[in-house]
């Protein structure tokens, strides 16, 4: 992001069709990448998300007020060049994801993660043919090879800009099922996240929260939603 102009230098946004995809020009000029690629996106709403932030840009360019252009720029200078090794990264969560990993006490915490992860985890066994071993505390669960084979073969489908937004999904959330569940509108983002944020919860109840951790969970939040509205933008 540190290549792009420091100063507004254009007038018009517009969203031009490129191909199977769309781009943004820029007094005509095509929007390119970080590394200088074209901006091509799969959809018109992602390309119009684009234009839309460019457009919003005074007289400096301010790359963290335009989270859909990183994305985009994620996605195609990142993630599509290490699509495999991208894929194994993300779909690794499943060895060891949240969901399975139980406290033993108190009998408060058991009983909310029970609440909101058994649900999860039974919808993975049903939806994706993916049942997921638990266990309690920290020792790790061995999880069936076939099943986590299933499972990375369905992070593998995805196309780089649903795998940015995906990789973004499970690595905020730690799970890679409630990433699935995300994709899948199981629940509305907003309570999948409150799911990921059981124990962390959990502590601020017990213990308080400073500002330094309002802030920090107030960001991860963020980028969580983001990572969702971004991954139905690519369809």
């Amino acid at each position: 992001m540190a290549e792009w102009t420091a100063k507004r230098f254009w007038k018009d946004t517009t969203v031009v069709a490129a191909g199977a995809g769309f781009t943004v020009h820029l007094d005509g000029r095509k929007l390119r990448t970080p590394v200088k690629s074209e901006l091509i996106v799969p959809t018109r709403k992602m390309a119009e998300a684009i234009a839309a932030e460019w457009d919003a840009q005074l007289e400096a360019v301010d790359p963290l007020t335009m989270p859909v252009t990183r994305s985009a720029n994620a996605a195609l200078d990142k993630v599509a060049p290490m699509h495999a090794e991208v894929s194994e990264l993300v779909a690794a969560y499943g060895g060891t994801d949240l969901l399975c990993y139980r406290a033993e006490t108190p009998v408060e915490l058991v009983e909310r993660q029970n609440v909101a992860w058994n649900p999860l985890l039974e919808w993975a066994a049903d939806v994706l043919s993916a049942p997921l071993k638990t266990g309690v505390g920290i020792v790790h669960v061995e999880q069936d090879a076939d099943v986590l084979a299933s499972l990375g073969r369905r992070v593998a489908e995805l196309d780089a800009f649903r795998l940015a937004a995906f990789h973004d999904l499970v690595g905020m959330s730690g799970s890679l099922i409630i990433g699935f569940a995300t994709v899948h509108k199981l629940l509305p983002v907003a309570d999948l996240w409150r799911c990921s944020r059981i124990d962390e919860d959990w502590q601020i109840e017990q213990w308080g929260e400073d500002e330094e951790e309002i802030t920090t969970s107030e960001g991860k939040k963020a980028g969580f939603e983001h990572a969702a509205r971004f991954y139905f933008m690519a369809n």
